[in-house]
């Protein structure tokens, strides 16, 4: 590449990745684009209808234990959700920079690569079918252990 080359690429061009086409990375990137703009837009919408109260009807109407309950449950399904939509945020964040350092696709457990159909159906997915099934094995285990 030239120095003429080099000064016209961007810089949020996707650096290619072993074992995957430009191309292919691209629309990988624009799918993860899509996915954290439909996820802070739903963030958004109940970070409002929480700050706004919706719920303000069943607190004035709230007469018992039972009616604070059903309050206190429908807080903490929102706060719940939010905390998962920034789980997920953080994940499709790590993936966009992956691809810029031309790391995208690589497990993070063994180093191989995790197969294009797996990235297809979970393009944040940072282990392989192999590894995953392995740590969640582990992990399984660690919560059925009678000695914690």
């Amino acid at each position: 590449m030239t120095n003429s080359d080099s000064n016209n690429a961007r810089s949020d061009d996707p650096q290619p990745s072993s074992g995957y086409v430009p191309d292919a990375l691209e629309e990988i990137r624009r799918i993860l684009v899509e996915q954290r703009r439909i996820i802070l837009k739903e963030a958004k919408s109940e970070i409002t209808n929480f700050a706004r109260g919706d719920d303000r009807q069943l607190v004035e109407a709230a007469l018992d234990d039972g009616d604070w309950s059903v309050i206190d449950l429908s807080e903490s399904l929102v706060l719940q959700k939010l905390q998962q939509h920034k789980i997920k945020l953080h994940k499709i964040d790590e993936s966009i920079r992956k691809i810029k350092d031309g790391t995208y696709g690589s497990c993070e457990e063994c180093g191989q690569q995790i197969s294009q159909a797996r990235l297809k159906v979970l393009p944040y997915a940072v282990y392989c079918v192999e590894c995953k099934e392995r740590l969640e094995k582990i992990e399984k285990a660690e919560k059925e252990s009678p000695f914690q």
